[in-house]
């Protein structure tokens, strides 16, 4: 049973009738969580009787918005020369002149930038949300990252990244909002998977029937932390297992050659598979006797702890950033430290192991988790919220999510 908050009974809707208008920017509208954010946010403010516009490049995920009456408007956000972010401020300050535009709302640096000028030239208020802790290597990039705590509101997506805000940019909690990210339930449900999808990717996949999968969800990147999968892998010693590592190298062909390498030298070959993303991870998540996270890098959030635990699968990651926050240790999933091959051992052997019995509880446990806390419906209530906060001045009389705040910086 979901918990979400109710949306507001206050539309986006100005005092003399005219719509609230937010124009969200961002450089592609490629599948990602920003994009992802975007897309749920610009039906959600339609639905609130908003006008909701998008501007990027375009991508595969135009046609979502266009099916939610939103808007987009093509633009050559992704580049990061600066003389193309000075010529998108001057796009953007254009087109909030003309629309009308109320807010606008960055999702990434190099947009946040032309945005954040366009905003000044043209009284529009500026926000952003901060998708994750940018690293910042030197004096000039801390200073290119600093523009996404620049916002008269600072979405931050977890509590670990809200702290980053604070530490690094100095910036008061009367100014950033956490409002962790959603997903969809009606998707991510197991009830709602037929046979007739996970059939179709086990045939896909050619998957044995005999053997529990291990599914490792992640774009081939060190920083995910394939190789200490393998190393657990090996610690392990079975070999009545299937583990999947889905997703896309990005072009990292070094990185993909160094893993299968890894893969024959630990004698996993017939264990360890390399498969390319699909676009039915629900299903992928349905054939999982357990879900890994084996990052060591600490993300801002993390997906794919919260879809496998909204599916009811055991999940194991890596007791750093936002999987702190999505995982309840010992209850709906293990966390252990990053970059530790024999804890992951130790962890997936008890995962495997697992009883029907305590499978079930552990699913009923992780399913109302996500369902209380972490729904694309709660995420959208609470960012609209702000978005009213900055129209009218006022908050919410209850925090829905996240952080509070002392008073409201406008």
């Amino acid at each position: 049973m979901s918990t979400d908050p109710a949306p507001s009974a206050q539309p986006l809707i100005h005092p003399d009738g005219r719509p609230i208008t937010v124009m969200q920017v961002l450089p592609r509208l490629v599948v990602g969580g920003a994009e992802r954010g975007a897309v749920d946010v610009a039906a959600a403010i339609q639905r609130a009787g908003g006008l909701a516009i998008v501007a990027s490049e375009g991508g595969p995920m135009v046609h979502e918005l266009e099916r939610a009456h939103a808007r987009h408007i093509k633009l050559p956000l992704a580049p990061k020369n600066p003389f193309t972010i000075w010529r998108n401020a001057a796009r953007l300050a254009r087109l909030i002149r003309k629309h009308k535009v109320d807010i606008v709302h960055a999702r990434s640096r190099g947009p946040a930038w032309s945005a954040m000028w366009a905003a000044k030239r043209t009284g529009a208020r500026f926000m952003t949300t901060f998708h994750d802790t940018y690293s910042a290597e030197s004096a000039w990039k801390r200073r290119y990252n600093s523009v996404m705590a620049r916002g008269q509101r600072v979405i931050a997506i977890s509590d670990f990244v809200a702290e980053h805000i604070r530490e690094v940019y100095g910036i008061g909690m009367s100014v950033i909002r956490t409002i962790p990210r959603g997903i969809d339930l009606t998707k991510f449900d197991p009830d709602r998977v037929p046979a007739e999808r996970k059939i179709k990717l086990i045939h896909d996949w050619s998957l044995p029937d005999d053997r529990p999968i291990i599914l490792m969800p992640a774009r081939l990147s060190r920083k995910k932390g394939h190789l200490v999968l393998v190393e657990a892998l090996a610690k392990l010693g079975r070999k009545d297992i299937c583990c999947l590592m889905v997703g896309d190298d990005g072009r990292r062909t070094t990185y993909r050659e160094n893993l299968i390498a890894m893969i024959h030298e630990c004698d996993l070959d017939g264990a360890v598979r390399l498969l390319p993303q699909t676009q039915d991870m629900a299903a992928a998540y349905s054939l999982a006797a357990v879900v890994v996270a084996p990052s060591i890098k600490a993300e801002g959030f993390g997906r794919v702890p919260v879809e496998a635990q909204a599916m009811g699968r055991p999940v194991i990651a890596s007791d750093v950033g936002g999987f702190r926050e999505t995982i309840v240790n010992g209850q709906t999933g293990l966390l252990v430290p990053p970059g530790d091959s024999q804890r992951l051992s130790v962890a997936l052997g008890s995962a495997l192991d697992l009883g029907p019995e305590d499978r079930e509880a552990l699913a009923a446990e992780a399913k109302a988790n996500i369902q209380a806390r972490f729904t694309r419906e709660r995420m959208c209530a609470a960012t609209l919220d702000v978005y009213r906060e900055l129209i009218f001045g006022t908050r919410p009389a209850e925090e829905p999510i996240g952080i509070g705040a002392d008073s409201a910086h406008t």
